[in-house]
């Protein structure tokens, strides 16, 4: 049974009039007949009485009227979902975020795909390392990665989205928390709370390479892998940290952020696989880049 065979079946049996089911096809009538003639020899039952002046279902024909409905109907919801599919209007899509930009990029990016594209089932992982996103890129894990530049892994390209300064972590009651910016010497001698050297994180060598350009090394790390602990642990007092500048967005007690004197930055980047990637996939990757130049735009809190 062909959908076109069901088609000119609901036609016919809307209309219960040959002329009339043909002209709304926009069919001959002998095609039309010969089309009802040929379902009925498949289905191997006479689905209309048919007279001269008259056309009527039969039982079976009435029967088959929901079936037919029902076809068409699930026929245009595939051919609805293909075309979104295709155009990457529909589809599944993973993400995951470095830490960093756990608390800017994400919350955006999660309410515009959910605004402008509902079809898209987004999933989205963050607090993650860069190790960990361009192994899960490669591995199929996530379709798109945000993370700090580094050389990517084969098969991954990365495309730029920002470069973001450092600014220092201080808790509330540093004797340099009320400055408005600080060398970043002036830090020498204190712990730092830093994301952890293994599997070696690209903000681990960016904070380490920091440290010397200002000419010490920090006199004890305290590693910790999620940015929200780490502000939580300098809050504490258990040391001082280096961020970017947009973790200033995850607004806690108890600490301040200070700019620095140096310029000292660090750059996001977004990655996908080099090949195999979703046209649901690149929607999203173009909301990430619209979401993280609109993040850039705002100035954060100091």
């Amino acid at each position: 049974m062909e959908l076109r065979q069901v088609r000119y079946f609901l036609a016919l049996a809307e209309e219960c009039h040959f002329g009339r089911a043909a002209a709304r096809l926009h069919v001959a009538q002998p095609a039309l007949s010969q089309q009802i003639k040929q379902l009925e020899r498949e289905l191997g039952i006479e689905l209309f009485h048919r007279s001269t002046r008259h056309v009527e279902l039969t039982e079976a024909g009435h029967q088959l009227t929901g079936y037919a409905r029902t076809l068409l109907a699930e026929a245009e919801r595939a051919r609805v979902h293909m075309t979104e599919l295709a155009t990457g209007h529909a589809g599944h899509v993973s993400v995951g975020f470095i830490g960093t930009a756990t608390y800017d990029v994400l919350p955006r990016v999660a309410r515009t795909v959910r605004a402008r594209l509902p079809q898209i089932t987004l999933e989205l992982r963050g607090e993650l390392l860069t190790p960990q996103l361009g192994e899960g890129l490669v591995t199929g894990a996530y379709n798109l990665a945000v993370f700090r530049s580094g050389a990517p892994a084969e098969g991954v390209r990365v495309t730029p989205l920002r470069t973001e300064p450092l600014v220092a972590v201080l808790p509330a009651a540093h004797p340099l928390a009320g400055a408005r910016r600080i060398p970043l010497g002036s830090l020498a001698g204190e712990p730092f709370v830093i994301h952890p050297a293994q599997p070696r994180s690209a903000m681990y060598d960016r904070v380490l390479a920091a440290c010397g350009r200002a000419g010490f090394q920090p006199a004890s790390l305290v590693e910790v892998g999620e940015t929200a602990t780490l502000v939580v642990l300098v809050a504490a007092g258990h040391g001082v940290a280096l961020v970017p500048e947009s973790v200033q967005s995850l607004r806690l007690d108890g600490v301040t952020y200070v700019p620095l004197a140096e310029t000292e930055t660090v750059d996001l980047v977004l990655g996908r696989r080099t090949q195999r990637t979703s046209p649901a996939a690149e929607q999203v990757a173009s909301v990430i880049e619209e979401c993280v130049q609109g993040a850039a735009d705002v100035v954060p809190p100091k």
